[in-house]
């Protein structure tokens, strides 16, 4: 059934029906299961096959709490000032994040042992990034955790601004600003729900290479949003802005 799970899936990130959670909620009975479908969905959409993805997201309410993961399809990966030609959504929620960028490769064992000073420092650089959230379910938002967790964790698209050198900074004062179409300036101040973007870095490369595989160097990670997730419309501009790290745009 799972199979089935995948194709479903598969056919709406194609522009296809959105596919019948509520049939397909017994395919999946553990993240695992999910986390395989993702793998399959995305081995589907960009023809990597066994290869490693090189965009991924990742994140969580809290530190408490588990993390969820999920790589994502190059072809929805965009730079600041782009359009979404060719990307099919049904809605266009929006996260504004900080994407980081890895200096180099990590290996498997590598990632068994790492803390998060270790992991920091594999950093290279950072960027604005503005997430597109979106779902492939009848029931969307209110899906069932798992089916969401296999549709890429909500996942549309992901607008990636200019990077920049990495340097830790005081993320407790950090500001974010967001506009979405006509409406005034948003501003969030240290509300990133980890408190520091990179302290995800060692649950997500034990993530990514729990199979074996090594993440390639230049690999992007998505850290999770500062502003919540806001509704915009098609047609509408939406801009991000980080000050000391940088902007991006996306024309919906």
């Amino acid at each position: 059934m799972t199979d089935t799970l995948v194709d479903a899936l598969l056919a709406a990130w194609r522009g296809g029906p959105a596919a019948d959670d509520r049939a397909l909620a017994p395919a999946l009975a553990s993240p695992e299961d999910a986390y395989a479908a993702q793998h399959a969905l995305v081995a589907a959409l960009d023809g990597h096959g066994a290869g490693a993805p090189v965009h991924w997201k990742s994140g969580g309410p809290s530190r408490e709490g588990p993390l969820t993961h999920a790589p994502l399809p190059a072809a929805g990966v965009r730079p600041s000032g782009a359009t979404l030609d060719g990307v099919h959504l049904r809605h266009r929620w929006i996260e504004a994040e900080v994407a980081l960028r890895l200096a180099r490769t990590v290996t498997a064992q590598e990632a068994v042992g790492l803390g998060a000073d270790g992991a920091a420092a594999l950093v290279e650089a950072m960027a604005v990034s503005i997430e597109i959230v979106d779902s492939r379910w009848q029931s969307a938002r209110a899906a069932p955790a798992l089916l969401r967790l296999a549709d890429l964790q909500s996942h549309g698209a992901l607008v990636l601004g200019a990077f920049v050198p990495w340097a830790p900074r005081d993320w407790a004062a950090q500001v974010c600003r967001v506009r979405i179409g006509a409406a005034g300036w948003q501003e969030f101040t240290g509300t990133h729900s980890l408190g520091d973007p990179a302290w995800l870095l060692p649950q997500w490369l034990r993530h990514a290479t729990r199979h074996g595989q090594a993440v390639p160097a230049g690999a992007v990670v998505t850290t999770g949003t500062w502003c919540g997730l806001l509704e915009a419309q098609a047609g509408e501009r939406v801009e991000v802005e980080f000050p000391g790290i940088g902007r991006a745009a996306v024309q919906l």
